[in-house]
């Protein structure tokens, strides 16, 4: 059904989205409907899964050794919504939302990233060489730096990510600020990742509203 103006389902040019009914990615309790891709436990047989764990209705990711969860369902156009943070005793620290990822899993995959890295959340990555247009002000191709200065709580804090994935276009909305948008994106179903990269991060509240036509 069409969400109401209240939840804020609008795109930056003011046009409204309609969504579906909400889908709860990460259940509080497990991983049920992720799967691990972490290549260094992978090549001993290990369980890809065991980097991450549930505590209290939250994900935490230790961080090491590298890699990521990822949907086992595609998505194709979509508001995501998910909490962070970051740990104040371990200090500042890295990961990503993966968006439409494709094609085999190898770190990193073919997808445009949602940066996660301590005071860059709302930066752009592309990776694989995803197609996309984006400010040519504030990009070296690969990297799109943010639109305004860093809008990050301090360590600690929970951190609110709105994207929206809308055909041809990404919105990366942190802390309710439009911080990036990308146009001419590639259109593809694909999985949604959270990385592993060498910090511990949890996450909370993964939820995602399909949009549809």
């Amino acid at each position: 059904g069409t969400i109401s103006a209240a939840k804020g389902q609008f795109m930056n040019d003011g046009s409204p989205i309609k969504v579906g009914d909400k889908v709860k990615l990460f259940n509080g309790k497990d991983t049920t409907g992720w799967k691990g891709f972490v290549p260094d436990l992978a090549k001993d047989n290990k369980d890809q899964l065991s980097v991450w764990s549930v505590k209290d209705g939250v994900l935490q990711c230790a961080g090491r050794p590298i890699g990521y969860i990822e949907t086992i369902e595609l998505y194709d156009n979509f508001v995501l919504e998910l909490d962070w943070r970051f740990d104040p005793a371990k200090g500042e620290g890295n990961s990503g939302v993966l968006l439409r990822t494709i094609g085999d899993d190898v770190v990193w995959p073919k997808s445009m990233e949602a940066q996660l890295h301590s005071k860059n959340a709302g930066d752009f990555w592309n990776i694989g060489e995803y197609k996309a247009t984006v400010d040519q002000k504030r990009t070296d191709g690969r990297h799109t730096v943010k639109l305004h200065a860093t809008n990050e709580k301090q360590l600690g804090e929970w951190n609110h990510y709105r994207i929206v994935v809308n055909q041809g276009t990404i919105e990366l909305w942190v802390n309710g600020l439009l911080q990036n948008v990308a146009t001419g994106v590639e259109e593809n179903k694909g999985r949604i990742a959270l990385q592993s990269e060498g910090a511990y991060i949890e996450f909370k509240d993964i939820v995602l509203f399909p949009i549809v036509p």
